[in-house]
Parts: structure tokens; sequence; C-alpha cells
């Protein structure tokens, strides 16, 4: 499930209260090196790299800029005292016996209390088992992408060679060192203990390498980041992907018709666009339309496979966060899911504006949410879904539930 994630799926999501100018907590040197010179834009998918160049380019006054470097340093500084992060730091060792393989145990299976071994484990949606701590691949590889994009990006808007040099150590150490790398497949992801060693599933989990690809991009001209280094990861990825296509797991979640279908679909995109492979990005962003958003939304904008969960709120909205990252990419290659809707209305949009009135307050919501409803986990998938559709009702809302929020992805996804 993607609304986990750290920020950057994840967040899955998927903070801060409102900071300082970035000329008062940025050390003198960080901002005596923010770069004064023209800058090109950042091969990069998920974010906006057009939007970086302004940014970068604009006068040392703008508010903007100002706001952006602060929320860029401020994580990156975090992150600069974090990892490096390894496959190889976990205590267990997978049925493999090689440590280098990725293992993770499913989130919401429990011992069984009426077995003295308690296996099989049993289900119990929505709920995590704090087991999943005693393998450590999933957080790591969680923070290692966070970390690295928010030192790569930190280093491109202000030219500070350390947070490169940082970002491509956490890099490097994750898929090169032939010590310490993971190799590129998830046979024992979020395995079920008495039932199997991993699942298509525990796919959902490597949603964390998109935010690699957009670090390797963002770490161009970086001393500490070589060609050698480019070409390593993009081999990496170039297995993985090969993997995630024609793997047993990998075809089990590519059949997925809930939400692990549509991040299964943004990683393939966004792997195949890191990897030049243009047609892939094309052919599966196609796809979306009639294996994903006709399947997924009700003309009414319901998602009924999201709503059948015990929190039901949460995977409503890491479902059409999927979707809308999807359309994002799909525009840089003439694909339309933003505008795309079925015969009958099925559409990303309908899907936002069945969610919309619960997030603002006008209606209650009445379906299953056992972890709390939050209101402002709707709040980026509105900030997306303005840049795109600029309607004013979403403005209102992004005025109404993001007020006092300056993380990192949502002072990224602000419109100015």
């Amino acid at each position: 499930m993607v609304t986990g994630q750290r920020v950057g799926i994840r967040a899955a999501a998927w903070v801060l209260l409102l900071m300082p100018s970035v000329a008062g907590s940025m050390t003198a040197a960080q901002t005596a090196s923010v770069s004064k010179s023209p800058a090109a834009q950042p091969r990069v998918f998920l974010l906006d790299g057009a939007m970086l160049v302004r940014i970068k380019n604009a006068e040392a006054s703008d508010p903007r800029r100002q706001h952006v470097l602060q929320a860029a340093t401020s994580a990156a500084e975090k992150a600069m005292h974090e990892g490096p992060f390894s496959v190889m730091q976990k205590t267990v060792v997978p049925p493999s016996g090689d440590k280098h393989d990725y293992m993770s145990q499913a989130p919401y299976f429990w011992a069984d209390p009426s077995k003295p071994n308690g296996l099989p484990y049993i289900r119990r949606d929505g709920e995590r088992n704090p087991e999943l701590k005693k393998i450590s691949d999933h957080d790591n590889l969680g923070r290692l992408g966070e970390d690295a994009r928010n030192l790569a990006l930190a280093f491109y808007l202000t030219g500070n060679p350390a947070y490169g040099a940082r970002a491509a150590l956490l890099i490097r150490t994750w898929f090169l060192d032939p010590a310490t790398r993971m190799n590129p497949n998830l046979e024992f992801g979020q395995g079920v203990p008495g039932i199997n060693t991993g699942r298509g599933i525990g796919l959902i989990e490597t949603r964390s390498l998109m935010s690699v690809t957009d670090a390797a991009g963002l770490l161009a001209g970086s001393k500490d980041w070589s060609a050698a280094d480019q070409a390593g990861l993009s081999a990496w990825l170039q297995q993985f992907l090969t993997w995630m296509r024609t793997s047993q797991k990998g075809k089990d979640e590519d059949a997925a018709k809930n939400n692990h279908g549509t991040w299964y679909d943004l990683q393939v995109v966004d792997y195949a666009l890191f990897l030049n492979d243009r047609q892939l990005a094309i052919d599966t962003l196609e796809r979306v339309k009639t294996r994903r958003i006709a399947v997924q939304i009700e003309p009414d904008g319901r998602q009924p496979l999201e709503l059948a969960r015990t929190n039901a709120f949460s995977y409503s909205i890491g479902n059409l966060d999927g979707l809308m990252q999807l359309a994002w990419l799909g525009k840089q290659v003439g694909v339309d899911l933003w505008g795309f809707h079925t015969e009958d209305k099925r559409s990303i949009r309908a899907a936002l504006d069945f969610l919309l009135p619960y997030a603002t307050g006008s209606k209650q919501w009445d379906y299953q949410q056992i972890g709390g409803f939050h209101d402002d986990a709707l709040l980026h998938v509105l900030e997306r879904a303005e840049m795109q559709y600029q309607d004013p009702r979403y403005a209102a809302a992004i005025e109404q539930l993001g007020k006092g929020k300056d993380d990192l992805e949502t002072v990224l996804l602000r419109q100015p």
C-alpha cells in the first residue's frame, strides 16, 4: 500500500512549521555556493525540471526561490547525518542464503493466536505488524530514496559539493558497491510467515527507487557522480525492469487491479524513461486508460477496490496519487491521462471530485478509516491537480488544507 511512504510513495506518502528566510538559516558557505550562472534543466521525471530551472535562475531576493532553497537545504542537512544504507545491514538471511537479496515481511499479517507456533500468519487488513522492523530492508530503501533525492536536489539548487558527494555515496552503496549492493530483483518482498517467502505485492516497496532516478539527474555535473556511476545505475535498473516484466512475481503485480497495478505501471514508466525506452513508456501509459482508470474508477468517482479496505480514504488517495503521477509522466511523452475519460465518465478528475468534499468537511466519511481521518492527506493530490486543471475549488481546498505546511514536497508542488 502506498500511503505509509516517506516524503518524497511513501505517502505513500505518503510537517514542518513555516520556515524563516533562506539567508537566515543557510550557512555563509551554502549561501555563497548558490549558482549565479543560468542553469540547464535537469533530467528528472517526477520532479518538475522546468520549475527547478526557474528557481535556480531566479534572483536571490525572489521569495519562492528562498522558500524552496530553505526547504531543500533543511531536508538535505538532515539527510547528511543518515545512512549510507544497504541490504547487508539486515540481521536475517533471505531464503536464497544471499543477504544481497532484498527481503521484507507482509505488513498486515500476524501470528495466529490459535496455533502453538502462530503459523501460518493470518491477515488483519490495515493493522501493521511491528515485527516488520526486524527486517531493515524496507525502511532502509525508503530512507535511501528520500535522502538521495533531497541531497541531490539541494546540490542542484545550491551547488554545495557536500550534498552531491553524500547523495552519490548513498546511491553507490545501495546499487553499485559489490560488498553492499542489492541484487536487482524482489523475490523475497512481503513474504507471509508459514505461507510464502515473497509475493508480487512486495513491488509496492520499490516505488522509492523512482526518487533515485531523479536524484541521478540532479547529480549531473557533480565531480562525485561519474559517467561510470551513471552507467552502473542504468545497468542495475535495466536488470530490475527486466525482472519486473518477466518474473512471475512481476507478472502478478502487473495483473493487480487495485493500487498495486497502478504503482507497478508508474515504476515501469519511470524506469523506461530513465533508460530511454520511450516506446515502453508510451505503451504502458496508453494501457493505463483501459487497465487502470476504466477498471478502478466508477462514473461517480468512487474507487471500489480501495473503498473496500479498512483505511479506505488513505487507499483511495494513494491510488489516485499514483494515477496522477502517471498522468504527469504521460504529459512528457504525449499521452493525455489528465483529460482522458471513458464514455461513462470514469476519469482521474472524477476520482478527485469524489474525495474533495470529504477532505474539506462538507461531507462526512462513511467508509472505514481505522488509521484515523486526516483531511490534509489529500493536499498533494490537490496540488498536482491544480497545476493541470486550474480549478478554483482545488485552489480553495489547497488554501484550507495547506495552512502551516512547509515540508519540501508541499513546497515543490505549491504553485507560485
